[in-house]
């Protein structure tokens, strides 16, 4: 769904496991593009439905497989690049804007399947560093995953600090 100022609302998800580090994904055809799975939020559809249908679409998790640590306040926005707004489309997106979760893994790393969609959105995923994905994911993104990390970061009992090089 796309809101009057133009912003997709849409569902980041963070999943950690018992060390803390956090998987990250390939983009399927991303020429090596990672980033942590998101998705829309459907008409009529709450975040935390949004966040487990994509949770089940994109890493092949059912519900009783996390458990979830903590959420964000509210909504944390990014605007694309003018190379990405689809020019023409009505309503126009210019960015989205995201309520992110942290979610633990409750079982074994096998649970974690990406093919059971159609159309896989990854091709390959690891386990990471809690702030590792900050350098590493596409720029436009980048202040909004700063934030959400920032903001979920307490939970995992980490102490908000500068990251750095940012």
């Amino acid at each position: 769904m796309i809101d009057s100022d133009g912003f997709r609302s849409n569902v980041g998800i963070m999943l950690t496991n018992d060390r803390s580090e956090l998987l990250w994904a390939r983009r399927v055809g991303g020429q090596d593009a990672w980033q942590f799975p998101q998705g829309g939020i459907s008409a009529n559809e709450s975040p935390q439905d949004a966040l487990y249908r994509e949770l089940y679409e994109e890493i092949g998790l059912q519900r009783d497989a996390v458990e979830v640590l903590a959420s964000t306040r509210g909504w944390l926005r990014y605007r694309l690049p003018k190379r990405y707004i689809r020019e023409g489309q009505k309503p126009r997106c210019i960015g989205q804007k995201q309520k992110w979760f942290l979610l633990r893994l409750l079982e074994d790393d096998r649970a974690v399947k990406l093919n059971l969609n159609d159309k896989p959105e990854f091709d390959g995923w690891q386990w990471v560093s809690y702030w590792y994905p900050l350098n590493q994911v596409i720029a436009f993104k980048r202040d909004v995953y700063r934030q959400a990390m920032m903001e979920l970061a307490a939970p995992l009992g980490r102490f908000t600090r500068k990251v750095e090089g940012n």
